[in-house]
């Protein structure tokens, strides 16, 4: 086989995606919504509906069975377990690491947070977490090239426990209530 042959049998091979790239790609949208399949710490699958509205909102409504919800807004993240009749338990969004993608001004260069920036030949996987703040945790986002897209991400936790979030049919830039971020307004919902 000629070489020209054995390049065109080669799998394309992607260069490492710069981070202020990574930075313009937060940046350029406000809304986003799609799908999500969720591996959880102990090996269980969990899928559901994301939605983004940036600064600082996301809400992932997971599928029955389940009847669980984590939403971030005003500040907070709140995580209502389905099978518990109490509220929901709340943590600072600041002391998350998806704070570090939820900001107003996502710039990954211009900050100390990224602790890894590689790639595979096919995906980036850039590695962030708070400066002033690592017992909060990472968070690892995998990127594919041509156009720049997210494709997942993986939290650890502060006790190390990993939370992968594998996204699919991400939809930008569609008008996304208020109320679905509101951490009040669903605790009243769900205390009717």
């Amino acid at each position: 086989m000629s070489l020209p042959a054995l390049a065109l049998v080669r799998p394309a091979h992607a260069e490492r995606i710069p981070l202020d790239e990574i930075s313009r790609y937060f940046n350029s949208f406000t809304t986003a919504e799609g799908e999500f399949t969720q591996i959880n710490p102990d090996g269980t699958l969990s899928t559901g509906r994301i939605y983004i509205r940036r600064p600082g909102r996301v809400r992932f409504e997971y599928d029955p069975p389940e009847d669980s919800l984590v939403m971030a807004g005003g500040g907070q993240v709140a995580i209502f377990d389905g099978r518990s009749n109490q509220g929901p338990s709340q943590y600072p969004l600041s002391q998350t690491p998806l704070n570090l993608i939820l900001e107003r001004n996502v710039d990954f260069s211009n900050r100390r947070m990224v602790v890894g920036h590689i790639d595979d030949g096919t995906t980036t996987t850039v590695i962030a977490q708070d400066p002033e703040n690592p017992q909060y945790g990472s968070i690892r986002l995998v990127f594919s090239a041509n156009p720049t897209e997210l494709r997942q991400w993986v939290i650890r936790d502060d006790t190390g426990a990993e939370t992968t979030v594998i996204l699919g049919n991400m939809q930008f830039g569609g008008r996304l209530s208020a109320t679905l971020f509101n951490i009040t307004a669903e605790v009243d919902k769900r205390n009717r």
